[in-house]
């Protein structure tokens, strides 16, 4: 098996949307036994490099706008999401608002992508 180069890996990644890439994350934890989350990684500043780190926020809100159809699937994920009882959960889903606030992007996104694959629509603040 030919091994891809960085540039090669990186342009794969690129064409992948946010589940796939959770499942080869989620792939590699199993196959080497390593959360490639968890490894701090100190990365080089390079000019100019702060202004590309100023350009979002760095923790952001999940809110859902509206449970949709398959509302009972929407509830059990937030559920799962958020650790709140069912009560909670259902008015979350009932009523919209916050499923969780101050979160890295990346964690937001991966919220957003599990909740309209259930059927609710999501935004993200």
């Amino acid at each position: 098996m030919a091994k891809l180069t960085r540039d090669e890996f990186i342009s794969a990644l690129k064409e992948m949307n946010l589940l796939e890439i959770k499942e080869l994350v989620d792939a590699m934890k199993e196959e080497f036994g390593v959360d490639p989350s968890s490894v701090a990684v100190a990365a080089p500043v390079q000019a100019g490099a702060g202004d590309a780190a100023n350009d979002g926020p760095s923790t952001v809100t999940v809110n859902l706008v509206n449970a949709g159809a398959a509302k009972v699937n929407v509830i059990k994920l937030i559920k799962e999401i958020t650790g709140l009882g069912l009560k909670e959960s259902k008015d979350i889903a009932d009523n919209g608002g916050a499923v969780k606030e101050n979160i890295p992007v990346a964690e937001a996104n991966e919220i957003k992508a599990k909740l309209e694959e259930a059927g609710a629509e999501v935004e993200v603040k």
